[in-house]
């Protein structure tokens, strides 16, 4: 597997995985707390796979970075929980030093 393909997936299974917690209702919900484990195993295991040919730095940013992104998205379109423009500009921010890192640092490029 194409390790950007393997950090994508692995996006999505977290954000999969945090929006079942949220449902799990403190773990009462049986299935909803098994898609919390799944979902966090899978973006763990992936998240392996993508670490094997890219920085860590790079991993690690944009697999948090766009992992809050999908959350407050989650959380604004699954749960009806809403965003002010603080968020916004703070969303903004994270997706700006994502860029940032993964575009122009030679350090944690994904190339690298």
């Amino acid at each position: 597997m194409r390790p950007v393909v393997a950090l994508a997936l692995a996006i999505v299974s977290e954000v999969a995985g945090t929006a079942a917690l949220k449902a799990s209702d403190g773990f009462t919900d049986p299935v909803a707390g098994a898609v919390v484990l799944v979902g966090y195993g899978g973006a763990f295991y992936l998240l392996s796979l993508a670490l094997e040919d890219l920085a860590v730095g790079f991993v690690y940013a944009t697999w948090s970075g766009v992992g809050i992104c999908g959350a407050v998205l989650v959380g604004v379109v699954v749960f009806d929980e809403g965003v002010d423009l603080a968020a916004l500009v703070g969303l903004a921010l994270i997706v700006a030093g994502v860029a940032v890192l993964s575009g122009y640092s030679t350090a944690y490029s994904p190339a690298h």
